[in-house]
């Protein structure tokens, strides 16, 4: 075949390309909504005391450029008798929406323009006992004006369950300790989503601000300005399982306690302040953030036992005032890794606030097991 024989080809194979899709369009085919379905990190089974549940994201991405509405997200489970796990839609939908870079009202946060993302925050009650190995998650959108709306279907890949979290020791002794910011499906750590090195993670997906209080649910006495006055200041920061340190950061000062107050400016190497990581096994890490300056016991290289004191509870980097911030990730990264769900081997539940330090009530106290505390409980621990 000649080379101009060859060009007249190619040529014409190109044209082919760029006429198909007329001629489908032509014959009225109905193709699949143009969305990109991702689950960034399969969900692991945890355990509160509403029972058990897996929490994880659906990023939702329109890559067509007519907008999209989204009406409903629904899981769904090989189980032929049930295969509909849990289903949002409605209020419960655009409550659980968050739309990375752009302010909307909350009922538009469903409208999905062309090249725009929605990521749908998922919190479902399973049995822990039959909970699925596997998962489906099937969208439901709407296209077009009101006279001549479209309704479509669209169901993304199979997305692996981890069935059983890591059990660990506790990260601090006695109480009583407020579960600021703890999981929950709509809490600030869980919907933190930060973007570090090109991909946007949630370290923070179960992470805690333990905040210690007295029998008034007070974290502080006398001069508010002064961190010796709060009560977290300075309790011992423990390893919740044997394990070897991997980083350290050490010298930050402490703030000043208040909304606005820090006493370095706000980096990612600051933002988590004097802190310590421990590599817990099997791909997980125990992150403990806001030291006291001076106050740490360890060192990288360094292998730790259960309750070895790591370091004292402070009030650095990002904090408003002392208190410890513990969460478990699956790297060596304070924000640039995901947050997996862990539970305590035991602990006592005393009580709960309706949000932070608000609306605080003590009931019958609990013996918990196996259990993570969830957002605003009051607890105790060994």
């Amino acid at each position: 075949m000649t080379a101009s024989s060859l060009r007249h080809l190619a040529v014409a194979a190109l044209s082919a390309a760029v006429v198909i899709p007329c001629a489908i369009a032509a014959q009225g085919a109905q193709l699949p909504p143009p969305l990109e379905l991702r689950v960034p990190k399969p969900p692991t089974v945890g355990g509160g005391e509403n029972g058990s549940f897996i929490a994880y994201e659906l990023h939702v991405t329109n890559l067509g450029m007519q907008p999209l509405t989204l009406r409903s997200v629904e899981v769904l489970t090989a189980n032929p008798e049930h295969p509909v796990l849990f289903t949002l839609a409605d209020s419960t939908l655009t409550q659980s929406i968050a739309r990375p870079g752009v302010q909307l009202p909350v009922p538009e946060r469903t409208k999905i323009a062309g090249g725009m993302r929605a990521v749908v925050y998922m919190w479902v009650p399973v049995d822990a006992r039959s909970a699925p190995q596997s998962l489906r998650n099937r969208v439901t959108v709407e296209q077009g004006p009101p006279d001549s709306l479209r309704v479509q279907q669209l169901e993304g890949p199979v997305v692996p369950v981890t069935r059983e979290a890591i059990v660990i020791g506790p990260p601090l002794r006695g109480g009583p300790w407020l579960a600021g910011n703890g999981p929950a499906a709509r809490s600030g750590h869980r919907r933190a989503l930060i973007s570090t090195g090109g991909s946007p993670t949630i370290a923070q997906r179960f992470a805690i601000d333990y905040v210690k209080v007295n029998d008034r649910f007070v974290t502080h006495e006398g001069d508010s300005l002064k961190n010796e006055n709060y009560y977290a200041e300075g309790n011992d920061a423990l390893a919740v399982a044997d394990g070897r340190v991997v980083a350290v950061k050490d010298g930050i000062p402490e703030n000043v306690p208040g909304i606005t107050s820090r006493a370095v400016p706000i980096t990612l190497e600051t933002v988590g302040g004097n802190h310590v990581i421990i590599d817990i096994g099997n791909g997980n890490y125990a992150f403990y953030a806001h030291l006291k300056p001076g106050s740490l016991r360890v060192h990288v290289g360094d292998q730790v036992k259960r309750g070895q004191v790591v370091g004292l509870v402070g009030n650095s980097g990002n904090s408003t005032e002392p208190h410890l911030h513990f969460h478990v990730s699956d790297a060596n990264s304070p924000l640039g890794s995901e947050g997996v769900p862990y539970l305590y081997n035991s602990f006592e539940l005393l009580g709960h606030c309706q949000s932070f330090n608000v609306g605080c009530r003590l009931e019958t106290t609990t013996g918990r097991q196996r259990e993570i505390p969830l957002q605003n409980a009051i607890v105790r621990f060994p």
